[in-house]
């Protein structure tokens, strides 16, 4: 199984290391800011490969040029990103996959927060790497498109195993969580990870990754087919799932 290091950048952003001990292959999920991933390299002695870029956003690509030239990193971003992500070397999209060492993912075109957004689901390990697409207890802001393909993107990760890892890109969980429990304050689950949530906050630690199992038993933006959602933002149960995951998304964006 690959090694993985999470830590903060900037204020609230994921850094991630995805390490393949077998060939020594080592990949940043997205590089926010430099000097955190090459903190975590150092510590870890780890030699950085690769960068695989989700999507083209500043606070996703500010640390690359400095990273690149300090690791020589291969830079894997979305085609569709165009230049908007610096040092590229591949670009990606729908289709194809990506290696690092012997860790293989599929990359999916999962648009919705921005055009150009890429999931990288390393199928074999049970590993997500969602980006600005899905959180602990949330999804990302609508900027560009009509949020029903936000939800279409979301919807892509229902059939995935329950214990997959998801990783994203932003800790929101606590601010996820309070607008989760305002939409469905039933939810036991929900209020149990709330809790938690809490509780590792206060450690210096945070939620993530999370599994796909314990999202769809409490987030709201995957629970869009639920009754009591749909109630929460005065649609009738039954109602088109888009629509409902419309109507709780605005609400976010008010809440």
């Amino acid at each position: 199984m690959p090694e993985i290091r999470t830590f903060l950048c900037r204020s609230d952003n994921i850094g991630v290391l995805l390490h393949d001990p077998a060939s020594g292959a080592c990949a940043a999920i997205d590089v926010p800011e430099a000097g955190p991933v090459l903190r975590a390299l150092d510590e870890t002695g780890w030699r950085l490969t690769d960068i695989l870029v989700t999507h083209r956003h500043f606070d996703h690509v500010e640390g690359i040029p400095e990273v690149k030239a300090r690791t020589g990193a291969r830079v894997t971003a979305p085609e569709k990103a165009g230049d908007a992500v610096p040092e590229v070397d591949v670009r990606v999209g729908e289709g194809d996959t990506v290696t690092v060492g012997g860790l293989a993912a599929a990359v999916w075109e999962t648009p919705g927060h921005c055009a150009d957004h890429v999931t990288y689901w390393f199928e074999r390990e049970r590993l997500v790497f969602a980006g600005d697409t899905l959180f602990t207890l949330g999804c990302g802001r609508v900027m560009e498109s009509p949020p029903e393909v936000l939800w279409r993107s979301l919807s892509r990760f229902l059939p995935l195993p329950d214990e997959t890892a998801i990783y994203s890109g932003h800790d929101y969980v606590l601010s996820n969580a309070r607008f989760a429990l305002a939409a469905e304050p039933g939810n036991g689950n929900l209020k149990a990870r709330a809790d938690l949530a809490e509780r590792v906050k206060r450690d210096g630690r945070f939620l993530i990754p999370t599994t796909l199992g314990e999202e769809k038993a409490t987030n709201p933006f995957l629970r869009a087919t639920e009754p009591a959602l749909a109630r929460a933002v005065n649609l009738a149960p039954g109602s088109d799932p888009a629509a409902v995951f419309t109507a709780l998304r605005e609400w976010k964006n008010r809440f």
